[in-house]
């Protein structure tokens, strides 16, 4: 089993993600290590939204959109600025941005992460 898989499935334990959206994920890892993608390309993908929502127990709420196509750009550096920030590290560090980028780049659509702390803050990532 890849070690990739095995993250999948970890994080379905965990709650991060639901059973049908691993179930998407692991066929596109497979599809990609037999070579062939039956994901068609489209240029309509291009125009979709990642859309970043946190909820804090707090009410220090964020909503971020950013077009497909700025979003490798965008989720690695932000990524990267948040783990570096006390405050935020404990909310990114268990984030798979290559994951994230795979999910992206094999335009999958839906829900991609679903966080939720003990305290009541939610993080949740979408493409539409």
């Amino acid at each position: 089993m890849s070690a990739e898989i095995e993250k999948i499935i970890t994080m379905v334990q965990e709650g991060k993600v639901d059973a049908a959206k691993a179930s998407e994920l692991i066929q596109v890892l497979k599809n990609r290590e037999s070579g062939s993608n039956l994901l068609s390309k489209s240029p309509v993908y291009a125009d979709k939204t990642l859309k970043v929502r946190v909820v804090s127990a707090e009410n220090d709420n964020v909503s971020v959109n950013v077009p497909i196509k700025l979003v490798k750009v965008v989720l690695l550096a932000g990524h990267n600025i948040a783990a570096s920030i006390p405050q935020s590290e404990k909310y990114v560090k268990d984030i798979d941005i290559g994951l994230l980028l795979d999910a992206i780049e094999n335009e999958l659509d839906g829900q991609i992460v679903d966080v939720k702390s003990a305290n009541g803050d939610t993080i949740s990532v979408t493409i539409e």
